[in-house]
């Protein structure tokens, strides 16, 4: 693939939506550098990306369809390696990801997210009374640390029933994985400790099984053959589903606090009636998806893009990765009009691409959107004076370009409105 004209990400994520817009510029789909100087197409039409993450003719599975992959170019030390090097249903095509799906499916079903809620209101009521001592006190407080960050990280924990005492290790993890500035040394070290962590947790469960979601993992069969998840994929699941399973939800509600204290008029149509917390989850994933870029999926055969004459057309070719642009197609004007950059929790059509879709539709989907639906209007109700403690322009984003959200999110909590 030529290297000419390429946006080039920048691993830290300093400026996701900016760069999105650059990106839509270059047209429904455009070259990318990704960090490492591996080239890509990034694809930003909403339409587009729904037909594409539908088409049989694009993979996820490097090993059978990515040629750098398989002449050994990637290099472990990659910022993006864990991303591509797991084994699950996350990098699996046709059949064998059929196969992982029905298997994590048997064990991640409707009932056990349902019957999560009342635990996540009992942690969400535990959160906002250890804020309001600190609130009595009138110091400021850093609500992501403090409660956007706790709620899913004890929330998956506890559904993967993980021992609370790992719960600062598994965290570090979780955020090496998603730091795509990492060094190399970084790289391997998150590596190396996440397979570490899992590694004593699948141990744990096997000597002493429990009604949690690791022990379900374990003992899951499919109905074809009556075959199990290998070590390598029973890992990788884990991986796969703690990490995107709560970075996702800290970005929602971390994203919707912000966009909320940073636009009054809309917090106000919400306690007058005008719109509900569900407007408030779904605009917030529109316009902010927790997700910024997701990593990699890959022609199987050279994949004509657009119509005979069409000056956006582009063809991509077998075997070139591709990488799903949601924030910027979260804020295309041609899909959302021209004040698409506009959080507005009146409007209309909020239909996004956040959780994905298609076969790879994110699983945890309903639990992320049933924690912040819980934690969001728990938080404004606690503290109506809830207010920023620094200028917006202050505030930095996560070390990403894949993980959407802020590095901390200072706020004052008042009690009066």
């Amino acid at each position: 693939m030529p290297e000419q004209n390429s946006v080039v990400i920048d691993p830290s994520g300093r400026d996701i939506h900016g760069e999105a817009a650059r990106i839509r510029e270059r047209g429904p789909v455009a070259r990318v550098e990704l960090p490492g100087g591996v080239e890509a197409w990034a694809v930003s039409s909403p339409d587009l990306l729904r037909r594409l993450l539908t088409d049989p003719r694009v993979s996820k599975d490097p090993r059978r369809h990515w040629p750098l992959w398989i002449d050994g170019r990637i290099s472990p030390e990659w910022p993006l390696f864990t991303w591509v090097a797991v084994q699950n249903m996350f990098t699996a095509y046709g059949g064998e990801h059929k196969r992982l799906r029905t298997l994590v499916s048997k064990a991640f079903t409707a009932r056990r997210t349902a019957a999560l809620r009342p635990r996540v209101e009992e942690i969400t009521g535990e959160l906002l009374d250890r804020l309001d001592k600190t609130g009595a006190r009138g110091e400021v407080v850093d609500l992501r640390e403090e409660f956007c960050y706790p709620l899913p990280i004890r929330v998956i924990s506890e559904l993967f029933g993980l021992p609370e005492e790992q719960g600062a290790e598994l965290r570090a993890v979780v955020d090496g994985v998603f730091n795509t500035a990492a060094t190399p040394e970084e790289v391997t070290d998150t590596y190396a400790r996440m397979y570490a962590v899992l590694g004593e947790l699948v141990a744990a469960k096997r000597r002493s099984p429990g009604d949690d979601l690791t022990s379900a993992l374990i003992s899951a069969r499919d109905d074809e053959g009556g075959t199990r998840l290998s070590e390598q994929e029973l890992l990788d699941t884990l991986v796969l589903m703690i990490s995107a399973g709560h970075e996702t939800t800290v970005n929602l509600i971390d994203n919707a606090v912000h966009a909320l204290l940073t636009h009054p008029e809309q917090l106000a149509h919400v306690r007058e009636g005008r719109a509900g917390w569900d407007d408030v989850v779904e605009e917030t994933l529109r316009v902010r998806a927790p997700v910024a870029s997701l990593p990699l999926r890959y022609a199987v055969e050279d994949l004509e893009v657009g119509e005979p004459g069409d000056p956006d057309r582009v063809v991509i070719a077998r075997g070139e990765p591709i990488l799903a642009a949601y924030a910027a197609a979260g804020r295309d004007p041609g899909t959302y009009g021209a004040d698409a950059d506009r959080f507005d929790v009146t409007r209309l059509g909020k239909e996004h691409l956040a959780f994905g879709h298609g076969v790879h539709f994110c699983l945890g989907a309903p639990l992320g959107r049933m924690e912040a639906r819980v934690a969001l209007p728990a938080l404004f109700e606690r503290f109506p004076g809830l207010e920023l403690a620094v200028p917006e322009e202050e505030l930095s984003p996560v070390a990403s370009f894949i993980s959407n959200g802020h590095r901390s999110l200072p706020v004052r909590l008042t009690t009066g409105g």
